[in-house]
């Protein structure tokens, strides 16, 4: 240890800091390909006090603080810059409270969002976001990023279930915000604004957050097209007569084949795309819907929508067996989706580049996945130009760079184009209320 370090693990109880570079090295990235800088140790948080603590010493040696949950993003939001120290909130994974009478949970940043989830149905409810990684995911870093899921479409992002947030911020001082209440409206919307600021306004140390009555029994559809267009047809036409389902997930070919080489799952040759659609009792009319499949399988037991939505939760694993990915996931209006997933299919016939692709349909969030040769330290030209033109194509398409993983550093060099020069002044000044040493996550979202 040096004379910073040592410091700081005074400050703190014994074994919580870690100096060695082969052991901090592993805390240093997130799933992206993004290269991390070096940094000066690992603080293993264990309760509030520890980050108290940890951010009190950041501040006064103006040492900068990653703060990092499992390690899970995809925007390289949780990369190390060098000459920091990363905060990990892993250890903190006590659900401090879960009241079935008001529909509520308080937890710690370091709950594995599929464990609340668990702990919730045992008394009849749900967490309801689901991101694709709620097996390893942590609920702090779904705060962090705002993560979305295969449930948005019915039950919304992870704002949408997060009432208050107890945050350490960037000197030291506890802030508490928001409620247990289902309604409030004093006060400026804090709570909100810390959810999706991906950890450069302050360190979540715990959570209340809503839980929802758990559904009866769920009907799923699979659906299979020879078009990708017809699939995104029948997205918008399941959206628009109201059937309400609580997940409405596309795959394309590219994707399908991914999982059909690890997996065997019977892949048609003629199959360009695949839809699953679930609901709370009948799935009859979405089966309907898909007046252009080429064929359309309804569960009949719950083991049989298990393994229909098993196959996308398979979806990100597979592609990783092709390559290294750039996994983006821009958002645009329902309706525009299948000129969205057009203009995709273009780009990569344009620039050369492997696209596999899926979304949360039902709200128009589209996962293009960009895939690349093992090995490169980043993306090459025709993939970052390919990921240009999508981009470009979701804002003219009235969309949105980014509806759950965040800006991270990816997407910083396109952020200009969607906020514009008043946006960006606020964010500045926002930043410098919270944090006028730039020492929390610098050079990250904004």
């Amino acid at each position: 240890m040096n004379e910073l370090t040592s410091a700081l693990a005074a400050a703190l109880p014994d074994g919580r800091v870690l100096t060695d570079p082969d052991v901090t090295d592993s805390y240093a990235r997130d799933r992206t390909f993004v290269q991390p800088g070096r940094p000066l140790g690992v603080v293993l948080a264990e309760t509030r006090d520890d980050v108290v603590a940890t951010m009190r010493w950041a501040s006064e040696h103006r040492v900068p603080v990653v703060p990092r949950g499992a390690g899970t993003g995809l925007a390289g939001g949780a990369t190390a810059v060098d000459g920091c120290v990363v905060l990990s909130l892993a250890r903190m994974t006590a659900i401090r409270e879960l009241s079935p009478q008001d529909e509520i949970a308080v937890v710690e940043p370091g709950v594995i969002t599929a464990d609340l989830d668990r702990a919730a149905r045992e008394h009849g409810l749900m967490y309801a976001p689901d991101p694709s990684s709620y097996e390893i995911s942590t609920i702090g870093g779904n705060l962090a990023t705002n993560a979305g899921g295969l449930r948005c479409v019915k039950y919304g992002v992870t704002r949408d279930s997060a009432l208050g947030l107890e945050v350490v911020l960037a000197d030291g001082r506890v802030l508490n915000t928001g409620r247990r209440t289902m309604k409030g409206v004093a006060g400026y919307d804090l709570t909100g604004l810390f959810v999706g600021s991906e950890g450069t306004l302050g360190v979540i140390t715990a959570a209340t957050v809503r839980l929802r009555r758990a559904p009866g029994e769920m009907a799923t559809v699979a659906a299979e097209f020879t078009s990708l267009r017809d699939a995104a047809a029948a997205v918008s036409a399941i959206v628009a007569a109201g059937c309400q389902p609580s997940m409405l997930e596309l795959m394309d070919r590219t994707t399908l084949q991914a999982i059909d080489d690890w997996k065997n799952i019977g892949l048609e040759p003629s199959t360009r795309a695949m839809l699953i659609a679930q609901a709370e009792g009948s799935a009859d009319e979405m089966a309907d819907l898909c007046a252009a499949a080429s064929f359309v399988a309804v569960s009949s037991t719950p083991e049989e929508a298990a393994e229909l939505i098993g196959v996308r939760r398979l979806a990100y694993q597979a592609k990783e067996r092709l390559g290294q990915c750039l996994v983006e996931d821009v958002c645009v209006p329902r309706s525009v989706l299948p000129e969205m997933i057009t203009a995709i299919e273009e780009a990569a016939a344009r620039h050369g580049v492997l696209i596999a692709t899926v979304a949360h349909a039902g709200d128009g969030n589209v996962h293009p996945v960009f895939v690349f040769d093992r090995g490169l330290a980043e993306p090459p030209e025709e993939v970052w130009a390919a990921a240009d033109e999508v981009f470009r194509a979701a804002l003219d398409l009235g969309g949105t760079l980014t509806g759950e993983h965040g800006v991270g550093l990816l997407k910083k060099r396109w952020l200009g184009l969607e906020t514009g020069p008043v946006a960006a002044e606020l964010h500045q000044g926002i930043k410098q209320v919270f944090d006028p040493l730039n020492i929390l996550n610098p050079g990250k979202a904004i």
